[in-house]
């Protein structure tokens, strides 16, 4: 296989024999949940796991955001961190320190605890792998299922996609930026997309959720192409996107033109996707609007018969697929 998540099929014929014995488990695994929720009482427990593999630079604090933000997707409070960090073999111990600085540096922003996790020096790896966890708590008023959008629910889209992507290239492949035009100072703007307008979704999510919404996803590997395939399997429908409604920062305009890329299939942390009905969408752009985050309307979700489906100036067609990230196809392509 690919470098990239499991084909869809495979992963949902795995998942499709996991048993769930335990009756407070209220949300196991599925294609399109971005983390599982657990009846802990007067409280719901939520719980995700997820590594961070593409990234060197900074990649303590692409782990914590990247797990709050799946918390975040489900109407949950990210509240405590697990990291497991694997350094390769002859790694200085300034690696340690940093990646430890940047995980710590990342929780405190947003509130969350570190309270444990895993640290080793391994064998066969060429460079820091992260792994989090991330523990937060939701209410069940507050909790967003992932199959909760229905057909008519208009699609929200907050800032631009492929924020993370774009950031990650331009840390990790700035010279490959240059030699294909790009200046030092377009990188370097590039670059800057991983602190402003910055991949954590958690405020933006918290605010959609006061104003009202069905569902949210966060859009990860495959870009939002993929994300909106996900909410659309989890809520069993089909949907509608205009292209033109979907914004592209200059930044990632830029950088997928120098490397021959595609931003709807582009690693898309930074943005959140949401459902609403109808007559609630105004308000759940008015909520991000008073965070200073932007957001607009890109779609609506429609019955499962129309399928996916995404307006060009050419027409409607079929919304791409992307069987594995941008990000991954570019870098194995250039190793």
């Amino acid at each position: 296989m690919d470098a990239g998540k499991l084909p869809v099929d495979l992963l949902a014929r795995l998942l499709s024999g996991t048993a769930q014995p335990d009756p407070r488990v209220l949300q196991g695994p599925s294609v399109g949940a971005d983390a599982a929720v657990i009846d802990v009482g007067d409280r719901l427990l939520i719980a995700k796991a997820d590594p961070v593999t593409f990234a060197t630079d900074r990649i303590g604090w692409y782990a914590v955001q990247v797990n709050a933000n799946d918390v975040a997707c489900m109407g949950g409070t990210p509240r405590w961190f697990l990291a497991t960090v694997l350094l390769p073999e002859g790694a200085p111990e300034s690696l340690a320190v940093a990646v430890h600085e940047q995980i710590t540096a990342a929780c405190d922003a947003i509130g969350v605890t570190l309270v444990g996790g895993h640290t080793e020096v391994t064998y066969g790896l060429t460079r820091p792998i992260v792994s989090g966890q991330m523990l937060g708590e939701a209410t069940r008023d507050t909790v967003v299922w992932p199959g909760g959008a229905r057909p008519g629910d208009a699609l929200i889209l907050t800032q631009g996609i492929a924020i993370e992507g774009t950031s990650v290239l331009a840390h990790e492949t700035a010279d490959a930026l240059l030699a294909a035009g790009m200046t030092q100072a377009e990188v370097s703007a590039a670059a800057s997309l991983l602190d402003a307008p910055g991949i954590s979704v958690v405020r933006a999510a918290h605010a959609a959720v006061r104003a009202g919404v069905t569902a949210m996803h966060d859009p990860t590997e495959g870009g939002l192409a993929t994300g909106l395939s996900e909410l659309a399997a989890a809520a069993k429908a089909g949907l509608e996107v205009d292209g033109a409604a979907v914004r592209v920062l200059p930044e990632t305009s830029a950088v997928c033109r120098a490397l021959d890329l595609d931003p709807l299939g582009l690693l898309a942390s930074g943005s959140l996707l949401a459902a609403a009905v109808p007559e609630r969408a105004e308000a759940v752009l008015a909520a991000l609007a008073a965070e200073g985050i932007p957001a607009a309307i890109i779609g609506r979700v429609t019955e499962a018969s129309a399928g996916l489906r995404l307006r060009t100036p050419d027409g409607l067609c079929d919304l791409p697929g992307y069987p594995r990230d941008e990000l991954a196809r570019y870098l194995s392509r250039a190793s």
